[in-house]
């Protein structure tokens, strides 16, 4: 009875949607929406730009170091990693597409996908992270690396660690922010014309996803050679 309930609230019709007072259409609020994420994100490149440059420059410095840090990482799983998030990608954009046609229930289907992928991705990393402290390359922590090159592969996992833990901060974030968008879809508070945080949600986590496809071969793939 509950049940029926919640749906039959769920399903009445909602009022035309409005744009909030100091906007004057629904169009205009939706490109300053999207525009503000544009400049969020402009600001993230800045941050992971920062973090690349530096480690590429110590990458140059150091190269034989780090390619002996690449060569510890288990390539195995970033690959499997990549893949999750590359799908979780698409069942966002299934989800931003259901949300621009108004289709409810594929809307909270694949924005339920892209939270499961998301918390794999988290998994496999942890996992990861637990097989570096087990090895002893976790600098600050347990390192027990020895060698010629050891302070150079200690560097190398500083970055390491860096990089895919801010990424891994981001990731997270996003996962919550998804699931806040799953329970607004689930109340039926988006429709076709009243989607824009879904896009902007989307637009978020590609970028994510888009930092690990540079982190993969920065970090993984290079040591291969």
């Amino acid at each position: 009875m509950a049940v029926q309930t919640r749906a039959a609230i769920s399903d009445v019709p909602r009022e035309p949607a409005m744009p909030a007072e100091q906007f004057d259409d629904l169009e205009q609020q939706h490109r300053v929406a999207t525009f503000g994420m544009w400049v969020f994100l402009l600001t993230e490149l800045m941050l992971f730009g920062a973090l690349l440059s530096s480690y590429t420059a110590h990458r140059v410095l150091y190269p034989e170091g780090f390619v002996e840090g690449s060569r510890h990482l288990e390539v195995l799983l970033g690959g499997i990693n990549t893949v999750v998030l590359i799908g979780s990608s698409l069942t966002m954009a299934l989800a931003v597409h259901a949300a621009q046609t108004g289709a409810r229930r594929p809307l909270m289907g694949y924005l339920a996908l892209t939270i499961a992928l998301g918390l794999v991705f988290m998994g496999i990393k942890a996992v990861e992270y637990w097989h570096h402290y087990r090895d002893g390359l976790m600098p600050g922590v347990v390192f027990t690396y020895t060698g010629p090159l050891a302070q150079q592969v200690e560097l190398f996992f500083r970055f390491y660690f860096i990089l895919t833990g801010i990424h891994a901060i981001h990731l997270s974030i996003g996962i919550g922010v998804v699931t806040m968008m799953l329970i607004l879809a689930w109340r039926g508070r988006f429709t076709a014309d009243r989607h824009t945080p879904i896009e902007v949600t989307g637009l978020y986590w590609h970028f994510v996803d888009i930092v690990w496809i540079f982190l993969l071969p920065l970090l993984y793939l290079f040591g291969l050679s």
